[in-house]
């Protein structure tokens, strides 16, 4: 992967997230069904949260978004 030379953002914050090997054709697939998913679920007021819940990530709800 190339990153750009610079600053690159598009927000104060984010979050990072990584993926074995093994499951990268899930999230391949995942991430091909991301229009048709956010038609029924938004990202940062469901996904994002419940992948927290999920996964026992505590966070801070001032830090979410911006």
């Amino acid at each position: 992967m190339k990153c750009p030379k610079g600053d690159f953002h598009w927000q104060a914050g984010y979050g990072a997230f990584s993926v074995s090997q093994s499951n990268v054709d899930a999230v391949r697939a995942y991430i091909l069904g991301q229009p048709e998913h956010h038609a029924k679920q938004t990202y940062q007021e469901d996904e994002f949260r419940e992948w927290l819940r999920r996964y026992e990530i505590e966070w801070d709800e001032r830090y979410v978004w911006d």
